[in-house]
């Protein structure tokens, strides 16, 4: 009996230390990826202070949400805690909180894989709570993806008090030029249940690549300060999916500005162009049955034209199979689900590599 109590004793020394106390660390002290650059007016937000003055408001006020933020660090902790305070504390009508305002965190398991641990539910403007408990002891790698649809202002990450959190051990995004992605409300995640399932944070993670996100919710525009800061960030690739932002009119006399800003500093990197996806209330809205299909030949005959005029290394993907076939991936008919996401990642995914193999 003595033997049983004294293995138990030291089971929980090995799997619950220093479960008294949690130590709550700055995440100003941690690496921080997803940025177009660090000239922000704060850490956690996504466009350069100088375009505060040059840009439309409604652009500036989303470049303050943290989407396609991300934290990676290392720690040996048995918990993960979260500290943090939002901007706005943002509610929609068609979203999850923990989407909007949440955090998620993956770990990387043995075979090299980013896994999902849990998320970190939002309880208002100030939070704290406990992401993950009781792991055995042992050196891990995280991952810590920023909410979609609101603004960070601070941020704490806490761990067992006796334990090390520490920078990854490997960085294989400090070598890689990131891809640059710019869109619409669902390339910045709606409606994502949580911040891992936008399709930049999935295609992140596939990739061991930043995907840098530069989706504005109904205003992807083609705003052209937006492609100038986007054209001064060296990239592997531009992806543009504007398209369910802007009319026919938009795409004819704005499209090849845009392409032109981004083209002229970057003149061999690859661009990708991606039609509208068909979206499934547009099969019964009689209005709008050739609104998305004009668009997506406005974009075509866009392509065809910089093409004829001789450019190179652009590409161009058809919304076919972009939400699947069954109209099962949105939520409102236009913004996707977490199954909308993936879908999307299946398509584009393998277009990526393909482009990529093609520079290496």
């Amino acid at each position: 009996m003595r033997k049983i109590l004294c293995s138990i004793f030291l089971l929980l020394l090995i799997t619950i230390p220093a479960i008294s106390q949690i130590r709550f660390v700055d995440a100003k002290e941690l690496t921080l990826y997803g940025k177009l650059s660090d000239s922000t007016e704060t850490r956690y937000e996504r466009l350069p202070a100088k375009l505060k003055t040059k840009t439309r408001p409604p652009v500036w006020n989303l470049g303050k949400n943290t989407a396609g933020l991300f934290l990676r660090f290392s720690t040996n902790s048995s918990s993960i805690s979260l500290k943090w305070e939002l901007k706005d504390n943002v509610v929609l009508d068609h979203m999850a909180f923990t989407g909007i305002k949440g955090f998620d965190l993956y770990c990387r398991n043995d075979s090299g894989r980013w896994q999902f641990v849990n998320c970190a539910r939002p309880k208002g403007k100030h939070t704290e709570t406990r992401i993950i408990a009781n792991m055995p002891v042992k050196n891990r790698e995280f991952l810590l993806n920023f909410p979609l649809y609101d603004g960070v202002t601070a941020l704490k990450v806490g761990v067992d008090s006796l334990s090390e959190l520490t920078l990854p051990q490997k960085d294989e995004f400090a070598d890689k030029k990131p891809i640059i992605a710019y869109g619409t409300s669902i390339l910045q995640g709606a409606c994502a249940s949580r911040p891992g399932m936008a399709a930049t944070n999935i295609l992140t993670r596939k990739l061991s690549r930043e995907v840098i996100n530069l989706g504005f919710s109904g205003n992807g525009q083609l705003d052209y300060e937006i492609a100038e800061v986007m054209s001064e960030r060296p990239a592997v690739l531009y992806l543009l999916d504007f398209v369910p932002n802007v009319n026919v009119k938009q795409i004819e006399e704005k499209g090849e500005k845009f392409f032109r800003i981004i083209r002229d500093r970057n003149p061999l990197t690859p661009i990708l162009f991606i039609e509208n996806p068909i979206f499934p209330h547009t099969l019964f809205d009689a209005s709008l049955s050739d609104y998305v299909p004009a668009k997506n030949r406005a974009l075509k005959a866009l392509f065809n034209q910089l093409q004829h005029s001789g450019e190179k290394n652009i590409y161009y993907l058809s919304s076919e199979n972009l939400l699947g076939s069954d109209q099962e991936a949105t939520v409102d008919g236009i913004h996707s689900t977490d199954l909308g996401f993936t879908r999307y990642v299946d398509v584009v995914f393998p277009q990526i590599q393909s482009i990529l193999s093609k520079q290496q």
